[in-house]
């Protein structure tokens, strides 16, 4: 793809303002890829090409509206930046990417872009400004942008329905979140394939997470253990620590400590493997915990 357009466009005005590469690229990016860019060599991510259109004192919708705009790339690579932030759980970041995409005419006169911002606004609204009812109105809104009734939801669609189930979830709204959780289900079941393999395991793992806050233990196993064989099938790693701990979990709510002790001890050498420390002392605890319980088991 040819992207000397905007680079070309970026040099001059670059030079009308009097600015060096160098100073453009100070807290953008380095002057280097200031040097690609402006070449052609590559094209700018959303908050690269954000940032130099304000030092250039330009709106971002400028860029767009010159010869052959790679547009589609731009909205993806929003798309894959909204993503990278809300797994990380910066919300702060994600939200400031939002509000500068809401502006721009690429998201807001399309329904489907602008579903986009709408998902990620929701999940701000609940994760930091713990509005739930907000942020449910919201990714309804979102959702219904591009419900067609007549089809199979849409992928983006089963990820809104996994964030309104996860906020019912968290708000003990047990029945509400199951229903989101069974729009996914069904469509999944309609569906057969979907690209990104992490919907069916993050589903199944939060039914049964579900299914355990209703005492519904071995049927909150059986969708862990399916979840796991979907990981092996898919080589999937995600959640599979998660899964193990969610087993175990069950186990220990029906005082089988022995067999909680098996799943807490493979999800401690996963995330090791992993290198993921977020969850590692809690669950050494839990290790610890669940060792005492069995030896006290013994001495009876």
């Amino acid at each position: 793809m040819d992207y000397s357009v905007i680079g070309n466009k970026i040099k001059e005005l670059r030079k009308t303002v009097g600015l060096t590469q160098g100073e453009l690229a100070e807290g953008v990016c380095t002057q280097a890829l200031i040097s690609r860019i402006e070449k052609g060599d590559v094209y700018p991510s959303a908050t690269t090409l954000y940032q130099i259109s304000k030092k250039l004192g330009v709106d971002i919708n400028f860029f767009f509206e010159i010869a052959t705009i790679p547009r589609l790339d731009y909205v993806n690579e929003v798309e894959r930046q909204l993503g990278k932030l809300r797994r990380g759980r910066q919300f702060e970041e994600m939200i400031e990417i939002v509000n500068v995409e809401e502006k721009n005419q690429v998201f807001i006169s399309h329904q489907y872009n602008f579903q986009l911002l709408l998902w990620h606004k929701g999940i701000y609204q609940f994760e930091v400004e713990n509005d739930v009812i907000t942020a449910l109105e919201t990714l309804q809104t979102a959702f219904a942008l591009t419900r067609n009734l007549k089809k199979a939801l849409s992928e983006r669609e089963m990820e809104i329905q996994l964030t309104i189930g996860a906020i019912q979830f968290k708000e003990s709204n047990l029945k509400e979140a199951l229903e989101s959780y069974n729009r996914v289900t069904q469509s999944l079941r309609l569906e057969g394939e979907v690209h990104n393999k992490s919907i069916k395991t993050r589903l199944l793992y939060n039914i049964a997470r579900v299914l355990s806050r209703l005492s519904r233990f071995e049927e909150s196993i059986e969708y862990c253990q399916e979840a796991i064989r979907w990981c092996i099938e898919t080589e999937h790693i995600h959640l599979l620590a998660e899964l193990h701990y969610q087993i175990g979990y069950n186990y220990e709510l029906q005082e089988n400590f022995f067999k909680a002790l098996s799943h807490v001890e493979k999800a401690l050498l996963i995330f090791e493997i992993k290198q993921d420390k977020k969850y590692y002392s809690f669950l050494y605890q839990k290790k610890l915990e669940y060792s005492s319980k069995i030896e006290d088991k013994k001495k009876l």
